[in-house]
């Protein structure tokens, strides 16, 4: 009898509402699974993914249904039970059970946390005032179209990395006056240095956008409730409306309070096994193992809740499998597109080797370590061609730099001479 007949009786609990549940209940169905899957959404929607919400559907080129992971009936059809609207508030890992906040008591024989992440708070005076928003969930994102999108308001955003940026655009693209407030000297230095950084900068500030860079907050000016400027070092900033991007931090406290091992995130292995037996954790909340670094990572990118559900959906379901994936992310600016791929524990210290050219906005970048290894690529409005970075770095073997800046050689040519595997 396979693993997936023995748990025709099993009961399998998922705890998120996001990409990572929702993979991994389609993947637990695909791995044979019979027995019973439930997911504790939280929110009051089906499960959905959060790229568009500062992206396509902040800026209205796509609609509400792009956010949703699958059409309800879809988990109708697969015997997958949606909870909406309903949150886990303890599970006790001895009795294999979870409490949640409408006072049922929820029976599990394996649990998924896909808890995902919240966004970091301001504390500061003021900052509890109507008009600071924060971006992480669809109402999040509705509430800050419906104060932008007339395209009459001054736009002050705190941060100055993908969210911070993203929006930023989104609301020049209504036509709001937009200041971006950041600790980095160049947007989005912290992630791909100044020079890279600074391509994205430059979009911005030929659109209008302003920046105070390096710059901190250190209140919120109120009137009757609202807020109505920022007060950064020595200005003050009119703002009519303000969105705080300075991170996210995992949801933890399910897992801390059932004992199970949290160190900037849940603790996981390579098969998202946590330190609790029969618990498991994937998405935005789980610090898993990479196989390859040989260290702990956590990821709060779309690709990492994609292919860490789609590991968790086979664990789960009594299959071997571990997540080795590497970490993928893409952002949409006005008109550039970009894909990334790689490492980023490894780039701090590579050299930035540019196919292209930066002006256009149309090249790849790859960060390569000291001894040729490609860690990282990232591809600027050039296509189909993140696969092949990404079997690049897999191959971890030494590429000529002089090759690799060299847009008259393919990067399927690099892979292949890299990784012999592939030309078999």
């Amino acid at each position: 009898m396979g693993a997936a007949e023995q748990g025709r009786d099993e009961r399998v609990v998922i705890i998120g509402g996001g990409l990572a549940g929702a993979k991994a209940a389609e993947h637990l169905r695909e791995a044979g699974f019979t027995g019973s899957v439930r997911i504790v959404a939280g929110e009051a929607h089906s499960p959905y993914i959060r790229p568009p919400l500062s992206k396509e559907y902040l800026n209205r080129s796509a609609g509400r249904e792009s956010v949703f992971v699958h059409e309800p009936r879809w988990y109708d059809e697969h015997g997958i039970v949606v909870s909406q609207g309903v949150r886990a508030t303890t599970i006790d890992p001895a009795a294999h059970t979870a409490e949640l906040d409408s006072g049922e008591t929820v029976h599990w024989d394996r649990l998924l946390l896909a808890t995902g992440a919240s966004s970091r708070r301001l504390r500061i005076p003021g900052a509890d005032a109507e008009g600071v928003l924060y971006l992480r969930t669809l109402e999040d994102s509705e509430r800050l179209h419906d104060q932008i999108a007339d395209g009459t308001k001054r736009v002050v955003i705190v941060g100055s990395g993908w969210i911070g940026l993203e929006v930023a655009a989104a609301a020049r693209g209504y036509g709001n006056e937009v200041t971006v407030l950041g600790l980095e000297q160049v947007p989005l230095e912290t992630v791909l240095g100044a020079q890279l950084g600074d391509v994205f900068g430059a979009a911005h500030r030929e659109r209008g956008v302003r920046f105070r860079l390096p710059a901190g907050v250190s209140s919120f000016e109120v009137r009757d409730g609202r807020v109505t400027g920022v007060v950064s070092e020595d200005e003050t900033l009119p703002a009519d409306v303000v969105v705080v991007g300075i991170g996210a931090a995992p949801n933890t406290a399910l897992a801390e309070a059932a004992g199970l091992e949290i160190d900037n995130g849940i603790v996981t292995d390579a098969s998202l096994r946590t330190s609790v037996a029969d618990i498991y954790a994937a998405g935005d909340v789980a610090n898993a193992f990479h196989p390859v670094l040989g260290r702990h990572l956590r990821n709060e990118h779309w690709a990492n809740a994609l292919n860490g559900g789609r590991v968790a959906g086979r664990v789960l379901a009594g299959q071997d499998a571990v997540f080795d994936d590497v970490p993928y992310f893409y952002t949409d600016q006005y008109d550039i597109g970009m894909e990334y791929a790689g490492y980023p524990p490894l780039t701090a210290d590579a050299r930035v080797v540019v196919r292209g050219d930066l002006s256009t906005r149309e090249f790849i970048a790859f960060w390569q370590a000291d001894d040729g290894r490609v860690v990282a690529g990232m591809n600027v409005n050039i296509w189909d061609v993140s696969d092949d970075i990404q079997a690049l770095i897999r191959s971890e073997r030494p590429v000529d730099p002089q090759r690799l800046a060299d847009p008259e050689v393919p990067i399927t040519e690099l892979a292949d001479a890299a990784d012999p595997a592939r030309t078999t």
